[in-house]
């Protein structure tokens, strides 16, 4: 999430520095057993828990939380109060941020986190959850548009996998932006992990619970969604929890068309059908993930890396250079139909355009001034018939001394590339005079690339200008 804004909630960091004093007869430590780590339950009840801490997420309001003497559930010490911002507000677009424990603490012997919440007026919380401990968190679980009006009312989030949670560090997080673009109160209270005993009724699901299929290519990759576990709440009511990939097992009935890792990314190995499915512990998973996969012909090798001195570049997708910032690789324009896919051929990263008739890219918030440049490089390699009036064109744009599209004051050039410069199946380096682009009468606000053609299938790499 970026930078965070941490602070202790405690007020005072204490930092322990033990001495250990060695002498010639030295006790061996082999075969001990690690400590248990402590089952504290608490989160926040009358005050914070031992050793709990809290990071305000990036491009929140770093103030957002406080706690509040006032405001209680039952007249307790204290509850915690959170400010979502109004819309525009400078200090940041919403109020997010984690609660999360230095030392672990062993979950196992609960089966719920639970919590008091009241509002200054009606509200629908974006996610509140546990899990989150700013670092590998393995273990999320979460619940969405978190209903809360001006009354305090208990809110139950069941545990996924108790047994999966002997040492979780992430107490609770949550996130929410304002409501009709108005900010407002929200105060949290008695937050715990309890054992109530009384949930009943688990089911989990991949794919939101549906038998999906999915046509794809060899050398995709995706990530499953849609997952959660299911509890029915002593209300009655099921309540159901989205959960990490972590929490399950991913089983493919044939890894060489496709592979899933623990993190629930599918890679695509190979032409043919494979199943995706999923248990959380003895659970079978609803809802499962057909990949339907042709072969497709692609690069094996990747082209030659550029040789120029980086002084003397500006990169926009190599590998040999660090790239300025572009908006997007395609700006899915009307009319256009092009798909991108971003992929490694032997570690060189290359975008592959299919059904491309034409493809915006665009890097108009950081407009590059190419007047120092001479030349305008890309590679490109299509498994499709070059000869004959198959065509790629490139266009560059520049907005001209205003830097907006438009007013006026815009200019560009589109060139024209055939066979014998295209050839199938081997990749091709457009090293472009910029000389050649006579209609581009300015260079200082370079904002866009085009690419267009005939060839339904390109891949691209090292595009860049040089000199």
């Amino acid at each position: 999430m970026g930078k965070r804004y941490v602070r202790s909630l405690r007020g005072v960091a204490f930092v322990l520095v033990g001495l250990v004093l060695w002498s010639g007869c030295e006790r061996s430590i082999v075969g001990l057993e690690e400590p248990p780590h402590p089952a504290n339950p608490d989160v926040f009840l009358d005050g914070f828990s031992s050793g709990l801490n809290y990071a305000a997420f990036s491009g929140s309001v770093p103030s957002a939380f406080q706690v509040d003497y006032d405001v209680t559930l039952n007249n307790s010490a204290a509850s915690m109060r959170f400010e979502v911002p109004d819309v525009g507000d400078d200090r940041g677009a919403y109020a997010g941020g984690a609660f999360f424990t230095g030392d672990p603490r062993d979950l196992s012997g609960y089966d719920a986190l639970t919590f008091w919440a009241k509002a200054s007026q009606p509200a629908n919380v974006d996610v509140i959850g546990f899990g989150l401990d700013l670092a590998e968190s393995p273990y999320q679980a979460s619940i969405g548009g978190v209903a809360v009006n001006s009354n305090w009312k208990k809110y139950i989030i069941p545990l996924p996998n108790a047994q999966a949670l002997h040492e979780e560090r992430g107490m609770f997080f949550y996130s929410e932006g304002p409501e009709n673009e108005r900010g407002y109160t929200l105060w949290i209270d008695e937050v715990q992990f309890e054992r109530l005993g009384t949930l009943a009724h688990q089911s989990v699901g991949i794919m939101n619970g549906e038998a999906t299929t999915f046509e794809t290519e060899e050398g995709e990759t995706f990530q499953l969604t849609g997952l959660y576990s299911s509890h029915n709440l002593p209300t009655g009511v099921d309540q159901r929890v989205g959960i990490s990939p972590k929490y399950f097992t991913f089983t493919s009935s044939n890894e060489e068309v496709a592979t899933v890792d623990v993190h629930g990314v599918v890679t695509i190995q190979g032409s043919g059908t494979a199943s995706i499915t999923a248990k959380l512990g003895e659970l079978n998973a609803e809802g499962s993930l057909e990949v339907v996969s042709s072969q497709i012909q692609r690069p094996r090798t990747a082209p030659e890396a550029p040789t120029f001195s980086a002084s003397d570049v500006i990169s926009l997708y190599t590998n040999a250079y660090t790239n300025v910032p572009v908006d997007t690789w395609n700006t899915r324009w009307q009319y256009s139909t092009a798909e991108e896919t971003y992929l490694k051929v032997q570690d060189q990263d290359v975008i592959r355009y299919r059904n491309l008739n034409f493809a915006g890219i665009e890097f108009a918030s950081q407009q590059i001034d190419a007047t120092q440049m001479t030349h305008f490089s890309l590679d490109i390699w299509t498994p499709d018939p070059t000869g004959g009036s198959n065509e790629f064109k490139v266009l560059l744009v520049d907005f001209g001394p205003n830097g907006q599209y438009g007013g006026g004051d815009d200019s560009s050039h589109e060139l024209t590339f055939k066979a014998p410069t295209l050839r199938t199946g081997q990749w091709v380096t457009l090293d472009i005079p910029l000389s050649q682009f006579t209609g581009l009468t300015n260079r200082t606000n370079m904002a866009q690339l085009v690419i267009s053609g005939t060839l339904p299938t390109v891949y691209m790499t090292n595009v860049y200008f040089h000199k």
